[in-house]
Formats: C-alpha cells, sequence, structure tokens
C-alpha cells in the first residue's frame, strides 16, 4: 500500500474543494492557470530531453486559462477556437525568425504541449462558468479521480493481468473496476445533488456519461504514460509525493474536460 500516495491525496482534496466551491469564476480561473503552469513546465522538463520546445510562448499560454472569464460571454466561444490557430502561426513565425534554429520537430512538441495542457484545461474553466457549473464540475473531477482512486485499490490487491506496457502497473482488473467505482460514485453524487440541491438529472444518462467519461479518462491516462515512456521517465516531477508531478495528476481530468463540456452543453 501507498502510504505517500493515500495522503498526499487526503491533504489535497480539502483545497481542490474549498477553491471550487468558495471561488467565484475569476479565483478558480486563476488557480488552474497556476496548475496550467506547473504542468507545462513539467512537461518542457520531460520533452527538453529530446526536443528544443518553445517554453516562452507555452508559458505565455498558460495566462490564457486566467484569462476566460474576464472576456465577455459573446466572445468566449472566439477567444478559444482562434487560440489554437493563433499559436500555431506564432510557432511558424519561430522558425522563420530564428532562420530554423527553432525547427519543425521543436515546435511540434511545444504545440502537442499547448494544446495537451492549456488547450484542455480551458475547458474545466468553461463548465465551471457554465449554469450550475459548481455542480458540473465534479462529475469531471469524479470520473477522473474516481477511477484512478478504485482503480488504484482494485489492481493493487486483485490486477493479474497487466493492460499495456504503456503502463505497466495497470490491470485490465483495475481499468474494469475503476469505470464501474467511478460510474457508482457518479451516481451517488447525483443523488446527493438532486436530494439537497434541487437538481433533476437522469440516473440512467449520469451512467451513461459516467462510461463514456471514465473511459476517455483512462485513453488520457495512458496518453501521459506514453509520453514518459518516450523520454524515459517514470514521473513529470516529484511535486506530490506518491503521485508524481502536477500532470500526472491532472492528465486524465484534462483529457475529459473537452468532452464532457460538449455533452453537458448538448444536455
Amino acid at each position: 500500500m501507498d502510504i505517500k500516495r493515500i495522503t498526499s491525496g487526503l491533504l489535497g482534496f480539502p483545497l481542490v474543494l474549498i477553491i471550487l466551491i468558495l471561488g467565484n469564476n475569476i479565483v478558480v480561473d486563476v488557480a488552474l492557470a497556476a496548475i496550467t503552469l506547473l504542468a507545462m513546465n513539467e512537461y518542457f522538463n520531460a520533452v527538453s530531453k529530446v526536443a528544443k520546445p518553445v517554453k516562452w510562448l507555452g508559458y505565455l499560454s498558460c495566462l490564457s486559462v486566467a484569462a476566460m472569464h474576464f472576456i465577455p460571454n459573446e466572445y468566449i466561444g472566439m477567444y478559444v477556437t482562434l487560440s489554437i490557430p493563433i499559436v500555431l502561426l506564432i510557432l511558424f513565425a519561430q522558425i522563420i525568425v530564428t532562420d530554423m534554429k527553432t525547427n519543425f520537430k521543436d515546435i511540434a512538441f511545444t504545440f502537442i504541449g499547448i494544446f495537451y495542457i492549456v488547450f484542455f484545461m480551458m475547458f474545466v474553466a468553461l463548465i465551471d462558468g457554465m449554469d450550475n457549473g459548481k455542480i458540473l464540475i465534479w462529475y469531471i473531477i469524479i470520473a477522473s479521480w474516481g477511477t484512478d482512486i478504485v482503480a488504484f485499490f482494485v489492481g493493487t490487491f486483485l490486477g493479474k493481468h497487466k493492460f499495456s506496457k504503456i503502463s505497466p502497473k495497470k490491470s485490465i482488473e483495475g481499468c474494469i473496476a475503476g469505470t464501474i467505482g467511478a460510474i457508482l460514485l457518479m451516481l451517488l453524487y447525483t443523488y446527493i445533488v438532486n436530494t439537497f440541491f434541487g437538481m433533476n438529472y437522469s440516473y440512467p444518462t449520469i451512467a451513461g456519461i459516467g462510461l463514456i467519461l471514465s473511459l476517455i479518462g483512462q485513453i488520457g491516462d495512458f496518453a501521459a504514460s506514453s509520453i514518459k515512456r518516450y523520454v524515459d521517465i517514470k514521473d513529470f516531477s516529484n511535486l506530490i509525493p506518491g503521485h508524481g508531478g502536477m500532470l500526472d495528476r491532472i492528465d486524465s481530468l484534462i483529457f475529459i474536460a473537452p468532452f464532457a463540456y460538449a455533452i453537458f452543453t448538448l444536455l
């Protein structure tokens, strides 16, 4: 049993709780920008083994998350949509300005990092800013961390069949149990918000959403692991004892966010 992992989780969860429940949209956005900056720094440290990422643009792009709710609502969609082509434009301009001292490989690693971390994190901020966002944002947290926690415990005690060499510690039993556990936790959360907060969310719909988001989150986890395997590191950093770095902790969460935002918007 990894005592450090459990202790870090128990100590960190109340801080997340306080920020998300008590913080207004701007406070949450600033907190998310700080998390994004830490994750981006870890990503750049990792890929610097194989490329020379354009760090200044990566760090600067993290500030865009903090600005999410300074933008009028009618322009947020344009703000998010244009962020990607603008970043790509600047990266290719960097190649021209540096006379190819920065090359295509460098900007490719930079662009993936910005898209993967910053752009995906924008959707966490967008969910928080939705109607009932303070309630909805916990669905992505439960789908991500609920899957992770249940998969960890079941995999530790019952996992016998390895899932993939991308992440050798993960088992098929843990992955399946993680999804089932996340769905059950989301249904329990739905009962709480329906009973005590006057919501009327459909249990079958939430179960379906839980299945989709949990599976997406596990792909996000494997995505981060594939980056770590490529650059030959175990964790992105040792920032959080037992969990690794900030990016290790949010890898599935940020992967879930865009899909969750789309589902919540449609429903």
